[in-house]
């Protein structure tokens, strides 16, 4: 783990000095270096009074890097293709187990030829559009600003109905990396 790495960045960027942080821990400027340099582990305690000082949660010096904020800007979103590369799919950002894309479909288009499952729950927002969404016995039509969602285990199915495109925003969560083809 990197905590020292990561007191550093948020001591210097509140601009507070380690004299200050020693003052508050009453821990030595010579500890604080070495746990900055990550030469020396604190205990639990010690980074709870550091984590104290800093004015951030303890849990946040805990975590690592590809567990904290990942941002995704407009223009530099993963674009792909699906159901029969009719779809466009914008990859809005993801983290352990959950993925979320804005998908694009054009008048007619749908998630393929015949229902499908994966593992996974998803929930869908129609931001534009009218689709027609069918899971098992269950079917409705929906239109901007409506909500669905379902255990994706059972087999499902999204088709664009209006005459322009539809856009819909989708979240998925899957316990495993194995859950990624959802549509």
């Amino acid at each position: 783990m990197d905590i020292g790495s990561t007191i550093r960045t948020i001591r210097k960027r509140k601009n507070i000095t380690i004299a200050q942080i020693c003052e508050a821990t009453g821990l030595s400027q010579g500890f604080m270096s070495q746990v900055e340099t990550n030469k020396t582990s604190p205990s639990i305690s010690t980074l709870e009074n550091i984590a104290n000082a800093l004015d951030v949660p303890l849990a946040y010096l805990l975590l690592k890097k590809e567990d904290r904020m990942n941002i995704v800007r407009k223009d530099q979103r993963k674009i792909t293709t699906s159901g029969s590369e009719t779809l466009k799919v914008e990859h809005l950002s993801s983290t352990k187990g959950v993925k979320m894309m804005l998908v694009e479909f054009p008048p007619g288009a749908s998630t393929g030829d015949t229902p499908h499952a994966h593992e996974g729950e998803e929930v869908h927002v129609v931001i534009r559009g009218t689709v027609f969404a069918e899971q098992g016995e269950d079917s409705a039509e929906l239109r901007e600003g409506d909500s669905f969602s379902w255990n994706a285990c059972i087999p499902h199915w999204v088709k664009n109905i209006g005459e322009e495109p539809a856009l819909v925003l989708i979240a998925v969560y899957t316990e495993t990396e194995q859950g990624a083809d959802i549509l």
